[in-house]
């Protein structure tokens, strides 16, 4: 038999009747959409909607951190399965003493340690759990499923790595369309940061990315739309104005004085927190546009 494995998002669920996917995950609850849906509530509704036609042969994985898909449970009408980064479960997907582990009807598996990820972040331990949980109660064999956490390096434009140039690294987080999706990459460096973001502006709240920005990121190089009230934002949570630069409309202008002001132990990092269609048509022309001016630099 075939599965289709497909990413759902909340605009599709909106227009969805009797959708039943045989094992659902959901991986948490942010407030990203909440313009296009109204409400925080109402974002959850959409998400919900994608296991309520459920069976009990049905599966339904969910972070058992985030307090509101921990909460779905008691809306399940499938078999729950937790995952935690956090906690040792008494049944699901976890970290224990390093080692991704699976508990589940009495039998315990250890899939590899999170130092065996190829992929960076706490964010991506728990996006392991869910997808080794997933691929497990669709029947996936434990072997291939440790195979492919050890292998897998990750998605272009998601903290991909592009480059070293004197000693700094360049990572395109280009995917990074809402202040979640930064937050995510900033804590998965160890500070010295020189981010470049900004974009097509959301207008959602800067609080905790610039607090977060604000403990880890050196310089701020500001692109697009948003760069003005980016910078507001930033100041009036306390960070430097002098460490703030402004690019325009211009990557090329970025990258250049990324490149002019970094060095050892500093990471470069495009993540901006935005959309991007003020100057480009979608996250990935942006990213690629990052990725040809930073491979450029090092090639002279």
């Amino acid at each position: 038999g075939s599965c289709v494995v497909a990413e759902i998002s909340s605009y599709q669920m909106e227009a969805t009747t009797n959708f039943r996917p045989h094992v659902a995950v959901v991986l948490n609850v942010t407030p990203d959409h909440v313009v296009r849906h109204g409400s925080l509530e109402v974002y959850q509704q959409m998400k919900e909607k994608m296991f309520s036609q459920q069976t009990p042969e049905d599966y339904l994985v969910l972070n058992y951190d985030n307090d509101k898909t921990r909460d779905m449970a008691n809306r399940a009408k499938g078999q729950v399965f937790f995952f935690s980064r956090l906690e040792k479960l008494e049944e699901g997907a976890f970290v224990q003493d390093g080692w991704l582990t699976i508990v589940w009807k009495g039998q315990t598996c250890r899939l590899c340690r999170t130092d065996e990820l190829k992929i960076k972040g706490g964010h991506n331990v728990e996006n392991a759990l869910a997808a080794a949980a997933a691929a497990f109660l669709a029947g996936a064999r434990i072997p291939k499923i440790i195979d492919v956490l050890k292998e897998f390096a990750g998605v272009e434009h998601r903290i991909e790595p592009v480059a070293t140039i004197a000693g700094v690294s360049y990572y395109n987080d280009s995917k990074a369309t809402n202040t979640d999706s930064s937050i995510k990459a900033l804590e998965s460096f160890d500070g010295h940061i020189v981010l470049i973001a900004g974009g097509d502006d959301k207008m959602t709240d800067l609080t905790d990315f610039m607090t977060l920005v604000k403990e880890r990121v050196d310089e701020l190089i500001l692109v697009g739309d948003a760069a003005a009230r980016f910078k507001e934002n930033a100041m009036k949570l306390g960070y430097p104005a002098e460490h703030i630069h402004e690019a325009g409309y211009s990557m090329e202008e970025a990258v250049k004085t990324a490149h002019a002001i970094a060095g050892p132990p500093q990471t470069v990092l495009l993540s901006p927190a935005c959309a991007s269609f003020d100057m480009y048509e979608g996250f990935e022309a942006r990213g690629r546009d990052f990725k040809r001016l930073v491979k450029a630099l090092a090639d002279n």
